[in-house]
């Protein structure tokens, strides 16, 4: 029914080709069936190269993960960052069609952290500006048929878009195929009244599905409603990847962006082994 997935931010980060290499066959032992490949730097991994690697393990290219450090925005900027940005963005688009990963997902519009207060009036003004700095970005994803799926994220961590009704109002002028909304139990768990209504409200614009504990470890091991999520998912008609994104507390620089200052599981593996093994369990109970 659903492909499931993990993202190589759970043991590493930056990603290179020997990290990806050294992964793979500890990633397929997992029970996963595809991979989220975050593009931290331009020319961080060969994208050719990385689909031989992920092949020869039997794995699938779930996605292209943007990341939205400190100066990448598309909103509340200068033109000059905006450009960067943009060109950031279409690398990412690349990657992912020379990957043969449907989507590039991410917080598309402004650096992770960045957060700030506006009344409507400057929230509209902000939401225009990132409509027109994604633009160039969709049409170049079109052209090459990948979907960006713009991530919302919690309010500590942004204050654009924050629930999944605000971001699919924000893409509404693009077409289907070429954005959409990438949805994230962790930040669903926060902003979201239920699961549920949080995929009910992208029904029709999901493009790709990042899953977790409430607190970013392992799927199962926490108080979230998966039957309801899944269902939801079903009934929405969304047949892409679920793939668990979490992160590892022994990479200094991803600790303290992710705020992981302790150990999620017993071990990294077992964040991505036990979770899959959830998910799987969940969905085939589901089925009638």
């Amino acid at each position: 029914m659903f492909v499931l997935g993990v993202n190589t931010w759970i043991w590493t980060s930056p990603l290179d080709l020997d990290r990806l290499r050294q992964l793979a066959p500890v990633i397929a032992k997992t029970g996963a069936q595809a991979v989220e490949l975050p593009l931290e730097e331009p020319d961080d991994w060969d994208p050719a190269q990385a689909r031989a690697v992920l092949a020869d393990h039997g794995l699938a290219p779930a996605a292209v993960c943007a990341v939205m450090p400190p100066g990448r925005d598309l909103v509340n900027t200068s033109a000059v960052s905006v450009t960067r940005t943009a060109d950031y963005l279409r690398r990412c688009v690349d990657a992912a069609a020379e990957l043969g990963a449907p989507t590039v997902i991410g917080p598309m519009y402004a650096a992770v952290g960045r957060t700030w207060r506006s009344t409507d009036q400057e929230r509209a003004r902000l939401v225009e500006e990132f409509r027109s700095g994604l633009a160039p970005v969709a049409a170049h994803a079109g052209e090459n048929d990948v979907t960006l799926a713009v991530e919302p994220l919690n309010r500590y961590e942004t204050s654009l878009f924050n629930t999944v009704a605000q971001t699919v109002d924000a893409i509404a002028p693009f077409p289907v195929a070429a954005v959409g909304v990438g949805l994230d139990t962790y930040h669903q768990n926060i902003e979201e009244r239920g699961l549920a209504a949080g995929v009910r409200a992208a029904a029709g614009r999901i493009a790709h599905v990042q899953v977790c504990a409430n607190d970013r470890g392992t799927p199962g091991a926490d108080h979230l409603d998966w039957p309801g999520f899944l269902t939801a998912l079903q009934q929405c008609g969304y047949q892409g990847p679920l793939c668990i994104e979490s992160f590892t507390a022994h990479n200094a620089s991803i600790a303290v962006a992710a705020s992981i200052w302790r150990p999620l599981a017993e071990s990294q593996d077992a964040i991505a082994r036990d979770g899959i093994g959830f998910l799987r369990r969940t969905i085939s109970a589901l089925e009638p």
